[in-house]
């Protein structure tokens, strides 16, 4: 997955199931950190305002600091 595609279908589920969109972008995110990692994932959190939105909270950060 890229980044386009990623905004892709998070729009489609906003548009579809509206304020119970939550499942299905929590899925999307899913991936999006799996292929692109907490950069890409924390872009798009903050783009479509997951947060508040959905209470998708952002990623700390790829890498462990222990």
């Amino acid at each position: 997955m890229n980044i386009d595609e990623a905004r892709k279908r998070i729009e489609s589920a906003v548009a579809q199931y509206g304020l119970h969109a939550a499942p299905v972008i929590d899925l999307v995110m899913n991936e999006v950190r799996s292929d692109m990692g907490a950069k890409a994932f924390n872009l798009l959190v903050e783009e479509f305002d997951l947060e508040l939105e959905y209470n998708i909270a952002p990623l700390e950060s790829d890498y462990s600091n222990s």
